[in-house]
């Protein structure tokens, strides 16, 4: 009973186990995997707006996975992430697509918009 009440404060404790897991999966790459890892890991914490925790434990899993793969396999880290590196976590980003910060100022934003129109219509 108190867990369920923990977790409605601090989240889903699993999903933390998870994240911790994953995280402990990249910091133990050799490397210069470890590195490129990381540093991807840290992008996406700021850059990719996911805020759902479920679809965040899923990216960074699937970002250790990734990363032990190319490790094993000995692909270098330039054939992963190709020329921009920005743009290759973005898109990595964009394929989960959970809910975002930024959805909720889209929708009022068009809201505003379709308001405003509205009031031009009626002039």
């Amino acid at each position: 009973m108190a867990a369920k009440w923990i977790e409605v404060i601090t989240g889903s404790l699993e999903q933390k186990k998870q994240y911790r897991t994953d995280k402990a999966r990249i910091e133990g790459l050799p490397q210069p995997y470890a590195t490129a890892a990381t540093a991807m890991h840290r992008y996406l914490m700021y850059a990719s707006g996911v805020t759902d925790g479920d679809t965040m434990t899923r990216m960074f899993t699937d970002l250790a996975d990734l990363w032990e793969t190319a490790s094993a396999d000995g692909t270098p880290v330039r054939a992963i992430v190709g020329d921009d590196p920005v743009d290759f976590a973005e898109t990595f980003a964009r394929a989960y697509a959970g809910r975002e910060w930024i959805d909720k100022e889209r929708a009022r934003f068009t809201r505003a918009i379709d308001e405003a129109a509205g009031m031009e219509s009626r002039s």
